[in-house]
């Protein structure tokens, strides 16, 4: 669909990831964008498998149906892709941003891609000396704002900021955007 920018996020619940997929979606809005953001449940418990999703234009959007063909993949918990086929109904021009200590090339190389670009970043490594905590969704923010191209660095923190102060501490924003800006650096691509 010409214009319109499809994502879809792996992970498990508890690991913020339906949050990460809502702020991106606020984040686009913000830069003045139209957008979608839904989350796709399994059993609703701490550690099982979810999906979430957006969708960005510049156009409104009039379209109310699950993303097949996404053109970025998210993936928060790199253990599920022993599990769950990320690469469903992507094209050989998607990107994939993973969440792991693996370098791109492993990645590709794993997941036998021929096309495609893929970036890695160690967001759970980035969250635990960051944030103290094992929950990588903002270091993934500050990731996909790098590679995805679709939100910026300074929206992501100012919508870190308006999300966040509703219900943490100053201490807990600062480390938030310490995370968000260091996995914008540490972003690896191949």
């Amino acid at each position: 669909m010409e214009g319109i920018s499809e994502v879809r996020w792996h992970g498990r619940g508890g690991q913020g990831t339906v949050t990460a997929a809502k702020i991106f979606a606020e984040t686009a809005t913000s830069g003045g964008k139209y957008v979608q953001a839904f989350p796709e449940y399994g059993p609703e418990r701490m550690g099982a498998p979810l999906r979430a999703y957006n969708r960005i234009s510049e156009e409104p959007l009039y379209m109310h149906c699950q993303v097949i063909n996404p053109d970025i993949v998210a993936v928060v918990d790199p253990a599920l892709m022993k599990t769950v086929d990320i690469t469903e109904g992507t094209n050989e021009e998607a990107v994939f941003l993973i969440n792991t200590t693996k370098t791109p090339a492993e990645i590709r190389n794993w997941l036998g891609l021929k096309g495609g670009r893929i970036f890695t970043v160690d967001a759970t490594k980035i969250s635990l000396e960051t944030l103290g905590n094992p929950i990588p969704n903002t270091p993934m923010l500050g990731a996909m704002a790098r590679v995805s191209g679709l939100i910026s660095l300074d929206h992501l923190i100012e919508q870190l900021k308006i999300n966040f102060g509703k219900k943490f501490a100053q201490d807990m924003i600062d480390k938030n955007i310490q995370a968000i800006k260091r996995a914008y650096q540490e972003v690896r691509e191949e």
